[in-house]
C-alpha cells in the first residue's frame, strides 16, 4: 500500500511538471559580467503566461545566498508606517511627519535593513516601531538637508526624542512658521547651533527686528537662508549700515535680496569698507548706483576683496594715490568682475614679455578701458602666430598699443579697433555703455551692437536713463533694449513724448512697453492716427478696452482699416478726418 501511494504521488508530480513546461518559457539565460568568474551565478529571465496576462519575475541566485530587493510597493507602505508612527504615536504635526518620512532616505534604508525582505516588511516595521522607538534626531536632521556623515557628530548623545530638546524644537518651529525652507535649516544647525538654543520668543524678535529695518518678509527669508550669521547675536550693525548705503544710493532695500545666494559667504564689514573706500575715491552716488546695479558681484562676490586687490596692484606699479583715484574715476566700470579679470590678465601679459614698468604704467594710464574690455591670448600664442620673439612683440605694443588688442584678442575685433583708432573716446564710451547693458566684450553681439546703436556713449546713456527715470527698473530697460535696439536710436525728447502719450493720453501703464518695446520705435504720426481712431471706437462701444499695443500698431494698414475703421458706419469718414487733421497739424 505504501509503495502504491508513492507511485500515485510521483505520477501527479510528473503531470504537474509537464503542465509547467507548457506555461513557462525560459526566454534566455544572461550571465552578468560581474559574475563571470563564478559559473554558478546565473540570472534567469522567466516569463510565465496565465489568463492571457504576462507576469514578469526576475530571480537572481548566487553561491552566497538569495538576494531580493524590497519592492516599491512595500517601501511605500513602510514609509506610511513611519509617517503614522511620527504623527499618531509621537505627536508630530501632519506636515512635519510627512516631510521627515519622505526626506530621510538613508535613515529609512537603514531601518528597513533590519527586516527579512522575503517577509511582510510593512507588518514587520509596524511591529518593530510598536516596541522599539527610534532616535528621532537622525531622520529629523537628515530631512533638514544634512548628510549621514554630518549627522553623526550632531546627534545628541543622551537624547532620543525631539521633545527632549524642547528649546531646539521651538526654534525650529519659529523658523518653519516664518517660511525658512527646511532644506536650509540643516546648514544653520551645523554652522550656527546657537540659533536653535535661544530662549522662547528671542528668535521671533530677531526676525521682527530685520523687518523693522525696512526689509520685506520674503527678502528676510532669503537673506537668513543664505547668511544664517545674521541671526547670531543682535541685529548685525554692519549689515544695517550696508542697507543704509543702498537707501542713500537710491536703491530699494529689498534689492539686496537679489544679490545674495546660498553659495556665497558674506562679510558685511568688508562690504561696508569697500563702499566707504569707493566713496573716498570719488565715485558719485549715481556711479555707485549704476555700478552695483550692473555689477553686483563686485560687492557680493568676495565681499569687495577684488577692489582692494586692483587698487594694490596699481600702487605697486608705481602709480601715485591721486593717479589711481583718477583712473578709477575715468574708468568706473573697470571694477566689474569681468573687466577686473581681463585687466589682471592683460597686466600679466605685459610683465611676461618683460616690458619696462614705466611703459606698462603708460599703457595702463591711457588704455585701461581696453585692457578691461578684451580677453587676451597668452604671450606664447601671440608670438607663435606673429612669428616674433617676445622682445619684438614688446616693441610692437609700445609703438602701437591698439595693435596689441588687435593681434592678442581671443575674438576678431579688427573693425572695433579701427573705430577706436579713428575716435578713441567715442569708441570707449560706447563700448563701456554696451558692457553695462550686458554685452560681452569681443563678441559678435558687441560688434553688431556697435553698428546698431547711433550716437555717443553719453547720449545712449542719457536715453537709457530717460526710460529708467520714467519708472522702469534698469534691468527691465536692458531687456527692452535687447529686444528692440532701435529704441535707443530715438532722441531723449522723442522718448519722453512717446511715454507721455502712452501713459497720460492713451491711459496705458508704462509696463506696456515691456511686452511690446517696438512701440517706442514707431513714428508719432502712426501712433496718433491709430490710437485716435481706436479711442473714438472705444467711446462708441465698438472696440474692446485696453487692447494690446501690438494689436493696434503692428498690423498692416489694410488690416487696421478692416478691423478698426470699417467696423463702424461712420468709421471711414472719421478715419479720413483724422488723417487729414493730423497731417495738417
Amino acid at each position: 500500500m505504501f509503495i502504491c501511494r508513492i507511485r500515485r504521488k510521483v505520477s501527479k508530480l510528473s503531470k504537474m511538471i509537464a503542465n509547467l513546461d507548457k506555461i513557462v518559457v525560459f526566454s534566455h539565460v544572461v550571465y552578468d559580467k560581474s559574475d563571470v568568474q563564478n559559473p554558478c551565478s546565473v540570472s534567469l529571465n522567466v516569463r510565465s503566461f496565465r489568463s492571457s496576462r504576462l507576469l514578469c519575475a526576475s530571480v537572481k541566485s548566487s553561491s552566497s545566498g538569495l538576494a531580493i530587493q524590497i519592492s516599491r510597493t512595500a517601501k511605500t507602505g513602510a514609509r506610511d508606517v513611519l509617517f503614522e508612527y511620527l504623527h499618531s504615536t509621537r505627536g508630530f504635526s501632519f506636515m512635519d511627519a510627512e516631510h521627515i518620512s519622505k526626506n530621510s532616505p538613508h535613515f529609512f534604508e537603514k531601518l528597513l535593513s533590519k527586516f527579512d525582505p522575503e517577509e511582510d516588511v510593512v507588518k514587520s516595521l509596524s511591529k518593530f516601531l510598536r516596541y522599539n522607538p527610534i532616535n528621532e534626531f537622525e531622520p529629523f536632521l537628515e530631512s533638514l538637508g544634512l548628510s549621514p556623515v554630518e549627522i553623526t557628530s550632531l546627534v545628541p548623545q543622551r537624547l532620543m526624542f525631539l521633545t527632549d530638546d524642547s528649546v531646539m524644537l521651538e526654534n525650529f518651529r519659529v523658523l518653519r512658521d516664518y517660511g525658512i525652507p527646511r532644506i536650509k535649516m540643516g546648514k544653520m544647525y551645523k554652522e550656527f547651533r546657537e540659533i536653535f538654543e535661544y530662549d522662547y520668543g528671542i528668535l521671533t524678535s530677531k526676525l521682527k527686528a530685520y523687518e523693522n529695518l525696512g526689509l520685506s518678509k520674503p527678502i528676510i527669508i532669503k537673506l537668513v537662508s543664505c547668511c544664517p550669521s545674521l541671526l547670531v547675536g543682535g541685529v548685525d550693525a554692519e549689515f544695517a549700515a550696508v542697507l543704509e548705503w543702498f537707501k542713500e544710493l537710491g536703491m530699494e532695500k529689498d534689492e539686496i535680496g537679489g544679490f545674495v545666494s546660498g553659495k556665497g559667504i558674506y562679510d558685511w564689514g568688508r562690504m561696508l569698507d569697500t563702499l566707504d573706500f569707493l566713496d573716498r575715491v570719488g565715485y558719485t552716488d549715481e556711479q555707485l548706483h549704476n555700478l552695483l546695479k550692473t555689477n553686483p558681484a563686485l560687492l557680493f562676490q568676495g565681499s569687495g576683496k577684488k577692489v582692494y586687490v586692483l587698487f594694490g596692484r596699481l600702487l605697486k606699479l608705481g602709480l601715485k594715490m591721486n593717479e589711481v583715484y583718477s583712473l578709477f574715476m575715468q574708468n568706473p566700470h573697470i571694477l566689474s568682475v569681468k573687466c577686473t579679470k581681463n585687466f589682471f590678465k592683460a597686466l600679466d601679459f605685459l610683465f611676461d614679455i618683460a616690458m619696462q614698468t614705466e611703459d606698462i604704467v603708460h599703457i595702463v594710464s591711457t588704455r585701461m578701458e581696453l585692457m578691461g574690455s578684451y580677453s587676451l591670448k597668452g604671450p606664447k600664442t601671440v608670438c607663435r602666430e606673429l612669428n616674433v620673439k617676445r622682445d619684438e612683440l614688446c616693441q610692437i605694443i609700445k609703438e602701437d598699443p591698439l595693435k596689441w588688442f588687435d593681434v592678442a584678442s581671443k575674438s576678431k575685433i579688427q573693425s572695433s579697433i579701427q573705430v577706436a583708432s579713428k575716435d578713441p573716446s567715442t569708441f570707449l564710451e560706447k563700448t563701456a555703455f554696451l558692457s553695462r547693458l550686458g554685452y560681452l566684450e569681443n563678441s559678435d553681439e558687441m560688434l553688431k551692437a556697435l553698428k546698431q546703436f547711433r550716437g555717443r556713449g553719453d547720449q545712449l546713456q542719457e536715453r537709457f536713463d530717460c526710460l529708467v527715470n520714467a519708472g522702469l527698473d534698469s534691468n527691465v530697460v536692458k531687456n527692452v533694449i535687447k529686444q528692440a535696439p532701435m529704441v535707443l536710436n530715438q532722441s531723449k525728447h522723442l522718448l519722453e513724448k512717446k511715454i507721455d502719450c502712452l501713459t497720460n493720453w492713451l491711459g496705458y501703464p508704462l509696463e506696456s512697453v515691456v511686452a511690446f518695446p517696438a512701440y517706442l520705435c514707431y513714428d508719432m504720426e502712426r501712433i496718433n492716427q491709430r490710437f485716435s481712431m481706436y479711442a473714438w471706437l472705444r467711446e462708441r462701444g465698438a472696440a474692446k478696452s485696453m487692447l494690446s499695443l501690438s494689436t493696434i500698431l503692428a498690423c498692416s494698414d489694410a488690416r487696421f482699416v478692416k478691423y478698426f475703421v470699417l467696423v463702424h458706419p461712420e468709421g471711414p469718414a472719421k478715419w479720413d478726418s483724422l488723417k487729414n487733421s493730423l497731417n495738417t497739424a
